[in-house]
């Protein structure tokens, strides 16, 4: 096939990937999927009959795509989801990948009549969930998950790779050569892996941060430097025996949190080159797979994904989370989203490129059980998600921001921030409209309202309308209470009140006064007790917005925080025999 040949061909493969895409989210099929089967109907027993067998290209542009899939998903991650799912992430992304290699290995060697070696080749190659699926799927899913839950997930995605492949590497290895394992080598080459990846990923992001605030570039540069220097992250740790993936996920973790003035822009390219990879990534696995193939061993495959999805999976999250405060709806939760996606094809490559006999019955059960994985698990993310009462209100927030002064003090930092007004018949405060903008931002500044694309005159008496757009420059800590401005009737909804309550009280609000005013029984509480310690003692140290307990016949959900300060409370009065 000659160039013009190939990229027609590829450009026509993706244009109808993505305008397929628009299909798939009505019905509720992920987005991933489309991609993975317009490769496969590309491919030689396809309409598209193209014969592409070469792993070796595939594995390379696999590993290159998860680089960039990762480095943008670290800097859509929050440092504030590391407070309650740091821990709970890491024992997922190693214990659990163990625990799951061994469950799945065993039921595997003896479903398939093979050595224990290969089974447990196969149990790490599908034991780490995928970071490409994990992000897409949740972020497009339609559902907000509470902090707990959320952060869980995407950190463990990130964050589990170096064990799934060092598994991987191990286990393959040994199939070459025919040693012992040796539960020192291995513990000494994870600790390594996660140590060396750990601490360059920190310092490079660090490094590149320090770049981006004071290296003048034109603005279309600065992703393009951000993926170059994350791609250089990448290889380099993986070169020193480090965990490359970790290392560049750590890298975009640090610099989408930090105070950069074009990080909102960095981040729309990021997220174009992120899907690209994922779409390129995917057509090309589907490309390399023959379909055909796969009805070979398909009741095996099938089988062998059911224990996966609906056995290993779940006790070893059972297992991994027993330590920490997570309801069970969470823990059920938590062991659904355990997508499967490229990472485990991209895994299954490693003994087809080492030559191993059985190599191919691998990576195709790899194959079906990462399909079953997409179809069954994807699709029902959001559904599974409101089922098990995981899902918090989406809160108020803006809808563009801008950075005109970075510091590290963020009461020195100053943004122009956009809000979309969501209600009608609401006036801005006296305060705001009155403000005369000057050198020093101590109170929020109005610069403009922008009604039916046309900017007007704003004064006392201005009454917002619906779909009117705001313009303010502000302290990002005050966002928070500006949005809650536009938005007063719509936090006031049906949903919101339904979820946090009628009400709304100060965390430190006394629980005595709360039990006389709703009838609750004083017995136990004591005068200094407030409404958050009542929270903090049911519930534990980690809370997060969502998280709510009954006191008598009320029911109090915590609204809003600071760190680990409980700010707002929702209260809602609920039957007093429910």
């Amino acid at each position: 096939m000659d160039t013009n040949s190939f990229i027609f061909l590829a450009g026509i493969l993706l244009l109808v990937s993505i305008l397929a895409s628009s299909f798939t989210v009505r019905v509720g099929l992920p987005l991933l999927l489309v991609f993975l089967g317009m490769g496969m109907l590309a491919g030689e027993e396809g309409i598209g009959q193209l014969d592409f067998d070469n792993p070796s290209l595939a594995f390379f542009v696999g590993n290159l795509a998860l680089a960039v899939i990762l480095l943008d998903g670290g800097m859509q991650t929050k440092t504030s989801t590391f407070r309650v799912a740091l821990w709970p992430s890491l024992s997922l992304a190693t214990l659990g990948v163990v625990f799951t290699t061994g469950a799945v290995g065993m039921f595997a060697a003896w479903l398939l009549d093979v050595q224990l070696i290969y089974g447990l080749l196969l149990g790490a190659t599908v034991g780490s969930t995928d970071a490409a699926a994990v992000f897409s799927l949740l972020r497009n899913s339609g559902v907000k998950l509470n902090e707990r839950v959320g952060g869980t997930l995407e950190i463990e995605s990130g964050a589990n790779d170096p064990m799934a492949i060092l598994l991987v590497a191990m286990l393959t290895g040994l199939l070459q050569s025919a040693d012992h394992l040796s539960i020192l080598s291995f513990l000494g080459q994870m600790l390594q892996q996660f140590a060396v990846g750990g601490v360059l990923g920190l310092l490079g992001g660090k490094l590149l941060l320090m770049i981006l605030r004071r290296v003048p570039l034109i603005e279309g540069l600065y992703a393009l430097l951000i993926i170059s220097f994350g791609l250089a992250i990448f290889s380099g740790v993986n070169m020193i025996g480090g965990s490359g993936f970790l290392a560049v996920y750590l890298v975009g973790l640090t610099v989408g949190n930090g105070r950069i003035k074009q990080l909102d822009a960095i981040s729309q390219v990021m997220d174009g080159l992120a899907w690209l990879a994922q779409a390129g990534m995917f057509l090309l696995l589907g490309l390399l797979v023959t379909p055909s193939s796969l009805l070979t061993h398909g009741w095996q495959a099938i089988a062998i994904a059911a224990f996966l999805i609906f056995v290993a999976r779940p006790l070893a999250v059972m297992v991994c989370l027993l330590p920490f405060d997570f309801r069970w709806p969470e823990r059920f939760y938590i062991s659904w989203v355990g997508l499967r996606g490229a990472v485990p094809i991209v895994l299954a490559l490693y003994p087809i490129i080492a030559g191993l006999s059985n190599s191919e019955l691998l990576f195709e059960i790899t194959f079906t059980v990462v399909l079953i994985s997409l179809l069954l698990q994807g699709s029902t993310v959001p559904v599974v998600a409101r089922w098990l009462k995981v899902v918090v209100p989406p809160a108020p927030a803006p809808t563009t921001r801008f950075s005109l002064i970075d510091d590290a003090d963020s009461h020195h930092s100053l943004e122009l921030y956009e809000f979309l007004v969501q209600t009608e018949k609401v006036r801005i405060p006296a305060s705001i409209v009155q403000n005369v903008p000057s050198a020093t931002v101590s109170t929020p500044q109005l610069v403009s309202l922008v009604r039916d694309q046309k900017p007007i005159v704003v004064n006392a008496d201005t009454v917002l309308q619906l779909g009117d757009r705001i313009w303010m420059l502000l302290h990002p800590e005050d966002v928070n209470d500006v949005a809650q401005i536009f938005s007063q009737q719509a936090s006031g909804s049906f949903l919101l009140q339904n979820f946090f309550g009628e009400f709304a009280i100060r965390g430190d609000a006394p629980l005595i006064d709360l039990a006389k005013v709703y009838g609750v029984p004083l017995e136990g509480i004591a005068p200094e007790d407030t409404a958050a310690e009542l929270l903090q003692r049911q519930l534990g140290k980690h809370l997060v917005v969502g998280d709510r307990v009954r006191f008598g016949n009320i029911r109090l959900t915590i609204r809003q925080m600071d760190g680990n300060q409980i700010e707002i409370i929702g209260l809602k009065l609920q039957d007093k025999q429910a």
